[in-house]
C-alpha cells in the first residue's frame, strides 16, 4: 500500500469535501457570558469545518502536504485556490484574538496545539505561497501555550485520545526543531523526564474510544529525543517482548463495531496510527499492512470516521515512503 497519484487524489477529495462543512459541528468552546454564543464560522473563519477545529487543522495538513508532493493533480489546484481564500490574514487574526481569551487557556490543548504546528511547519513547504507568513502568529501563540502547558503537567496524559501527551510532544517537536530551539529542548526534556524510566509496556488496549496507540507513540517520541545508543536499550526494555509478537494487543487490528458512532470510529484511528508508528519504528513486518487494509475503506465510510481519518493514513503512508527513501 504507497502513496500514489490516486490515492493522493482520493485523500484531497475527500478532504475538500469537508474542511468547508459547517455542520454538523463539536465546539470545543468556553463561554463567558451570552455574548459567546455564536456559530462554528463566527468563532473560527479559517478552521470551521470537519466536524471539529482540531480535525479542519489537520485535514488542511492533509490538503497541503498532498498539493505538495502531487502539484500535477487536479486536486492541488484545487487546494491552492482555496488556501488562498481561506488562509486570509483578516481570518487567521479572528483565529488568534479567540485563541487569546482569557477563557481558551485550555482551547485544544494539546492535540490541537500540536496539529496547528505541524500545518505550519507544512505551510513552511511552499515556497510560491506565503501562507506560513500567514499562520505563524498563531503557531507562535501556541508554542507560547506550550512553555506554560510544560510548567505544570507534572505526569504525562497516557490515553489514547486527544489529550495523549506523547503525540502532541511528537508532533509539535517537529515543528520547534525547524523555529524554536528554546521549545525544542523544553520537548526533549520533558519527553525524558516522563518516558525515560518506563520498562516493561502493558498493552490491554486498545480502549473503547482511543484513536492513537499510547504504547507506540511513546516509542516513536523516544526515537526522536534519544540517541540510538540510548534509544535501542531503552526499547528493549520497554517492549521486551516485540520480537516473540509480544503483547499480542499491538499486533491485532482493532475492529470497529458500529462507524456510525463517533466513539467507535476512532478505532479505526488505532489501526492507521499503528501502521505509521510501526513504519517509523522500522519494525512494521506486514503489521502496518494488516493494520491499514482493516481500516482504508473507513476514509470515506460515515462521517464520523471520515471527516479525519485520512491524516492518519497519510501519516502512515509517508512513513513508509520515508523508509523506502
Amino acid at each position: 500500500m504507497t502513496l500514489d497519484e490516486d490515492t493522493a487524489a482520493h485523500f484531497a477529495r475527500t478532504a475538500l469535501g469537508h474542511v468547508e462543512r459547517e455542520y454538523p459541528h463539536k465546539l470545543d468552546h468556553l463561554m463567558a457570558g451570552p455574548e459567546d454564543a455564536c456559530t462554528p464560522g463566527q468563532l473560527h473563519p479559517v478552521f470551521f469545518g470537519s466536524f471539529d477545529w482540531h480535525s479542519c487543522v489537520h485535514s488542511w495538513w492533509t490538503l497541503l502536504t498532498i498539493r505538495r508532493s502531487f502539484a500535477h493533480l487536479p486536486e492541488a489546484d484545487a487546494v491552492d485556490a482555496l488556501a488562498q481564500t481561506t488562509f486570509d490574514e483578516g481570518k487567521i487574526a479572528i483565529e488568534l484574538a479567540y485563541a487569546q481569551r482569557p477563557q481558551s487557556r485550555g482551547f485544544e490543548r494539546p492535540y490541537g496545539w500540536a496539529w496547528l504546528l505541524f500545518l505550519h511547519l507544512e505551510a513552511s513547504r511552499h515556497d510560491d505561497r506565503d501562507w506560513a507568513a500567514r499562520l505563524e502568529p498563531l503557531a507562535r501563540h501556541f508554542a507560547a501555550g506550550w512553555r506554560d502547558y510544560l510548567s505544570i503537567l507534572r505526569h504525562p496524559i497516557r490515553h489514547g485520545a486527544h489529550a495523549n501527551t506523547a503525540f502532541a510532544l511528537l508532533l509539535s517537536l517537529e515543528w520547534a526543531r525547524e523555529f524554536d530551539g528554546e521549545l525544542t529542548a523544553l520537548i526533549v526534556a520533558a519527553a525524558q523526564r516522563y518516558f525515560s524510566e518506563d520498562r516493561d509496556a502493558q498493552v490491554w488496549g486498545p480502549g473503547g474510544d482511543e484513536f492513537l496507540s499510547p504504547t507506540l507513540v511513546e516509542a516513536l517520541l523516544m526515537k526522536q529525543v534519544l540517541a540510538p545508543q540510548h534509544f535501542n536499550p531503552w526499547l528493549a526494555q520497554f517492549l521486551p517482548g516485540l520480537s516473540q509478537g509480544k503483547p499480542a494487543a499491538l499486533f491485532t487490528p482493532a475492529i470497529v463495531s458500529d462507524p456510525t458512532d463517533g466513539k467507535a470510529a476512532h478505532l479505526d484511528g488505532v489501526n492507521f496510527t499503528r501502521a505509521w508508528c510501526w513504519r517509523a519504528l522500522g519494525l512494521s513486518g506486514d503489521n502496518a499492512e494488516r493494520h491499514m487494509a482493516t481500516s482504508m475503506e473507513a476514509i470515506d465510510g460515515d462521517y464520523m470516521g471520515s471527516h479525519w481519518l485520512a491524516s492518519f493514513a497519510l501519516l502512515a503512508l509517508l512513513a513508509a515512503e520515508e523508509r523506502q527513501g
